[in-house]
């Protein structure tokens, strides 16, 4: 590992982690939706938190509510982890819904869905964790406390009975994820190897988040995306940080290796699981989201996809303190001593962790339709 402080990528980490289609049962190639959904349903962690951690207290992450996130769309921080709009503000677009309110601001609408995502949560609880030896530094907001305040919100806001919410929940679409990224996360830069990870932790991260898709099924859910992780190997994070002499450690994109093969073993058991789940709920429509090769779909096709891309920057973060990827965990994007490329949108990583709204822009383009966007 590189020399800079593990204890402190572990922190900056819990922010989030970072496939072409969103595939069914039936359905290998690329997702055109048809169906108008009155609201969306959101759970997971900082790849779709728009305001949740912010509202918790963001102790030493205070850097992502200070300019420059935010700078492309909103002109100013939000909570979201991004220099702009997530691939949730995009799916809203493309539904032509109004982008979803954090459940912790209830000084506003609700009407067209709620987003229970909190950037640094996790697919486990934190007592589960802790017990394998793995610390959440600052949130506690994991998958099932989300489901609580999902729960809380039903009884409290949107419906009177089972039947009248079965019929208004049927009409949603529910965003399971992308979640089980930062218990990765945090079990890595403990000090966790690749195979101690893969043997005591994937299958129950997996398992959580049936259970959660489970969850709002039984509560009259019909329409399902649950997303795969992303390709960590080729994050600038992951790559200053296990970073690596041998060169047989690398692909040909110059990612790690090991990490990718790692989020696929991930992403296989998820997609196996997901059939399970389509098997016992037939009538559910349930859709693999493959963040993982949408990913790797812009970074080898990024001339038709970040316009005026730099070549030697595609791994590089556009916003950070320098070295190799434009990455230092001990001076995160917005805190003092660092910069903001002049131009986002070349850059797939925003921040070494999360991408630029160009970035998701291109996932959600790529996931919908399978080709370039115009």
């Amino acid at each position: 590992m590189a020399s800079q402080s593990a204890a402190t990528v572990i922190i900056f980490f819990a922010l989030g982690i970072l496939s072409p289609s969103f595939t069914s049962a039936s359905r290998t190639g690329p997702f055109v939706p048809f169906r108008v959904y009155d609201a969306i349903y959101s759970f997971g962690d900082s790849i779709a938190d728009t305001g949740n951690l912010i509202r918790e207290g963001l102790g030493p992450f205070g850097a992502i509510n200070q300019f420059p996130y935010g700078e492309t769309y909103f002109g100013k921080p939000t909570g979201r982890c991004s220099d702009g709009r997530l691939i949730i503000d995009f799916l809203a677009d493309r539904f032509g819904l109004p982008y979803i309110n954090p459940y912790l601001d209830q000084n506003t609408s609700f009407i067209n869905g709620v987003n229970f995502a909190v950037a640094g949560a996790t697919a486990l609880d934190a007592s589960y964790l802790e017990k394998t030896g793995i610390l959440m530094p600052f949130t506690n907001s994991s998958l099932s406390v989300q489901l609580n305040w999902f729960e809380k919100h039903l009884n409290k806001s949107l419906c009177s009975g089972a039947t009248q919410c079965t019929e208004k929940l049927s009409r949603a679409l529910f965003l399971v994820g992308e979640i089980g990224g930062n218990d990765y996360n945090y079990a890595f830069f403990q000090g966790k190897t690749i195979e101690e990870v893969a043997a005591t932790l994937v299958h129950q991260v997996v398992q959580s988040i049936m259970e959660a898709a489970r969850n709002v099924i039984q509560h009259g859910a019909r329409h399902l995306f649950v997303p795969g992780n992303f390709p960590i190997g080729c994050m600038p994070s992951y790559l200053t940080s296990f970073g690596s002499t041998n060169s047989s450690d690398y692909d040909e994109r110059r990612c790690l290796k090991h990490f990718n093969e790692f989020a696929q073993l991930h992403n296989d058991l998820l997609q196996r699981s997901l059939q399970s789940l389509r098997e016992e709920f037939p009538n559910v429509n349930i859709l693999y989201a493959d963040y993982y090769n949408a990913a790797l779909e812009i970074l080898d096709n990024a001339s038709n996809y970040l316009a005026g891309f730099d070549e030697s920057s595609l791994l590089k973060a556009c916003c950070g303190a320098g070295g190799d990827y434009n990455f230092n965990a001990t001076r995160m994007c917005g805190s003092p001593g660092t910069s903001a490329c002049s131009n986002p949108s070349k850059h797939l990583s925003w921040d070494g962790i999360h991408m630029t709204e160009e970035g998701y822009r291109d996932m959600v383009a790529f996931l919908f339709v399978g080709n370039l966007k115009g």
